[in-house]
């Protein structure tokens, strides 16, 4: 089978061969750990499909096994649990040639990191056009890169307020109106409560300060085709409202004891406890607790993303998982027809039943299984939130951003006024090589 030549830098500007070997080598000396896997045949004569997928309850498998034909069988591997860890076995994988992997989820950032290396093998353009057509903006935003969708939106997961009615009840705050951040903190303070957010030293934590900049009109990067070129923008006023956010709760009584490790789990116990105020999470947390904690299950309220400027649109955050074809698969046609199956809305569906992950389609949202699982005005609130979701920056470097941030924003306890500044020039000075993360 015609295997796409490989352009690895052919987004990269002239001139900066050297960083673009860094970036791409970086992605190679990693392949020096990996063994060389060789897809298999079936025992039947038909092809079997490798499909690395995320850790879940399920659901990728169980569409694996409908999307399976008489010609070839879908059979799924599952990668680590860690978002950057996923990228890294990917990313080792890939370079070692491997052939064992047919079909990956990856999660959006990473995207354009391995599209850019030629990793990706490419979606036909009818394929595109059908995609285009059936999935939300935001998530074909997410999987496109120099122009093309490289890879198949599957879910578009969305982060909302989550808050416990009858905190809300007691400290009397109005939730039918947009909140902001500076609301919920002082009212969590003042009642004895927490607000529940992902502030460990990983890409979650990005993840808020990306949301709380954009919900103040910034952004973290333009002009991202530019690559180590791009603009950094994070030292902005939207930068300032963010850190202030940041700095505010980090230092007020709503702080959760685990702030500075706290990631999706931990601030759904800590939202789980007589404590718990507010937290921001994603779209599963609606069942989260109906078999372990049924009184918190029954206490539990949602509205849109707090904002961080009043008067201020939130946008929150966006994550989600594309589907992609590796480029060195023995069995690219199979596979990009396998994964057109896959993230069909029906396919969606029976994932976000199964997982809580929501659909990348409208019409999956449509589909009774996701349906009868949720109220529909939260429902509603899900899809409004997916289409006013502001997603990070889809850029090859972003390994290299992400960690720039992590580094000079982390612990919360140390941000203040002067740090989206230091972020900015520590970025820069990673992108060009000045230093080391």
């Amino acid at each position: 089978m015609h295997v796409p030549k490989r352009s690895r830098g052919a987004s990269i500007p002239p001139g900066r061969s050297g960083t673009r070997r860094r970036v791409v080598g970086s992605l190679a000396a990693l392949a020096t750990a990996a063994g060389v896997l060789t897809a298999c045949g079936g025992g039947n004569g038909t092809t079997t499909l490798v499909w690395y997928i995320n850790p879940d309850s399920g659901g990728q498998a169980a569409i694996a096994k409908t999307c399976s034909t008489d010609q070839y069988t879908i059979t799924t591997q599952t990668l680590p649990q860690d978002a950057n860890q996923q990228r890294v076995q990917l990313a080792r994988r890939l370079e070692a040639h491997d052939s064992g992997i047919d079909l990956m989820s990856i999660d959006p950032p990473y995207t354009a990191e391995l599209a850019n290396g030629g990793l990706l093998a490419p979606i036909p353009q009818a394929e595109q056009d059908t995609l285009k057509q059936q999935s939300f903006k935001g998530a074909t935003d997410a999987a496109t890169w120099n122009g093309k969708l490289v890879v198949y939106p599957f879910w578009s997961n969305t982060q909302v307020l989550w808050y416990r009615k009858s905190f809300v009840q007691k400290a009397g705050l109005d939730m039918s109106q947009p909140v902001t951040w500076n609301q919920i903190i002082q009212a969590a303070a003042d009642n004895g409560g927490t607000v529940a957010v992902q502030a460990n030293k990983y890409e979650g934590y990005v993840v808020w300060i990306n949301a709380l900049v954009s919900g103040a009109g910034g952004t973290l990067v333009t002009d991202a085709s530019k690559g180590i070129d791009a603009n950094i923008t994070i030292n902005s006023p939207a930068g300032q409202d963010a850190a202030k956010v940041v700095e505010d709760l980090a230092h007020s009584k709503a702080a959760p004891p685990d702030l500075s490790i706290a990631q999706e789990g931990q601030a759904g116990a800590t939202f789980g406890t007589p404590q718990g105020a507010f937290m921001v999470n994603w779209t599963y947390i609606w069942h989260n607790y109906d078999s372990t904690q049924p009184d918190v299950a029954k206490d539990i309220g949602y509205a849109k993303y707090p904002e961080t400027v009043q008067g201020d649109p939130s946008r929150p955050p966006y994550g989600g998982i594309g589907i992609g074809v590796s480029t060195y698969s023995k069995h690219i046609d199979e596979a990009n027809q396998a994964a057109a199956c896959l993230v069909e809305p029906k396919q969606q569906a029976t994932n976000g039943a199964m997982t809580g992950n929501m659909p990348a389609s409208p019409a999956g949202y449509q589909d009774p299984q996701i349906q009868k699982l949720f109220p529909a005005a939260l429902i509603t609130l899900f899809e409004d939130s997916v289409n006013s979701a502001a997603p990070r920056t889809v850029t090859p470097y972003w390994s290299d951003i992400s960690g720039a941030i992590q580094s000079t924003w982390h612990p919360p306890a140390s941000v203040n006024s002067s740090t989206p500044e230091k972020s900015a020039t520590f970025i820069q000075d990673v992108l060009t090589g000045k230093k080391l993360l």
